[in-house]
């Protein structure tokens, strides 16, 4: 870890799965972070939470995580709302829990029909804990034949609360875009959630920071391996996260490089810590 603060002044660092688990902190994992910072360091944490970074920062707090441990929170919900603006004035189709609608506070937008909407928003799933991913085939279908375009808030397939693995909006995105259906991703790994970071590190920095300086810190294959990967940066792979077992390193391993196999993985760890 010593080596790894030299070596990249900026850690871009997933929030589930590595700093928490929905449930309660990592003190080891905020204690590196802080670390970090401490020798000159900065740490941006890079969610596909379909929330805004306040909403997350809020969050945070209440589970314990230090605020000295990183400078600032970039979520796919902000990225989520440059999607939505393009919408202005139109009605959209929204999926998800009714009240999680905070990434269109304030957008001109108005929640219609099938028929009437422009747009698919798709937060998540309308109740994580108790439906399935077969109860959307219909809606599926139905959207796909109006042929809209769904905007994913969240990417992320899975996300770990507690011991408990629950879908998120990108595995509803997924069985849609296999139905044909136009998607368009918000958050990892794809490049506007990492711009987005980069560019706040930046300005908080007051300086530039170049690919090689940058160090992505996570637990999912598909969506931090793969978007450090697709980005140009290096990765510490957290092998205990999200996907797989703490007693699983090594085929954790080989799934990353696998969904990846251009991912630079400079070094793995079961857990974040120094």
């Amino acid at each position: 870890m010593d080596d790894l603060s030299r070596r990249y002044p900026l850690w871009l660092c997933d929030v589930w799965g590595v700093v928490h688990n929905g449930q309660r902190s990592f003190p080891a994992a905020v204690a590196a972070l802080r670390r970090h910072r401490a020798n000159g360091g900065h740490v941006v944490l890079v969610t596909n939470a379909p929330r805004l970074s306040g909403e997350v920062r809020k969050q945070l707090d209440r589970l314990g995580v230090d605020q000295a441990a990183y400078d600032a929170v970039v979520t796919s919900g902000e990225v989520t709302r440059h999607l939505v603006a393009r919408h202005a004035g139109k009605p959209i189709y929204h999926i998800g829990p009714p009240n999680d609608v905070s990434v269109m506070a304030g957008i001109d937008v108005v929640h219609g029909s099938i028929e009437d909407a422009s747009v698919i928003v798709c937060v998540g799933l309308r109740d994580d804990r108790r439906d399935s991913l077969g109860d959307y085939e219909p809606l599926l279908d139905e959207l796909r034949a109006r042929d809209l375009e769904m905007i994913c808030a969240n990417p992320d397939k899975v996300v770990r609360v507690g011991d408990r693995l629950i879908y998120c909006a990108g595995a509803l995105a997924e069985r849609y875009a296999k139905k044909g259906g136009r998607v368009s991703m918000a958050g990892k790994p794809y490049a506007p959630i990492f711009d987005l970071a980069v560019s706040e590190a930046s300005r908080l920095a007051g300086r530039q920071f170049a690919r090689r300086d940058i160090l992505m810190i996570g637990d999912g294959p598909e969506t931090d391996v793969k978007g450090a990967a697709d980005y140009g940066i290096a990765c510490l792979f957290i092998t205990g996260g999200i996907m797989l077992g703490d007693d699983s390193a090594d085929a954790a391993q080989a799934h990353a490089q696998g969904a990846s196999p251009h991912a630079r993985i400079v070094a793995s760890m079961p857990r974040l810590s120094w």
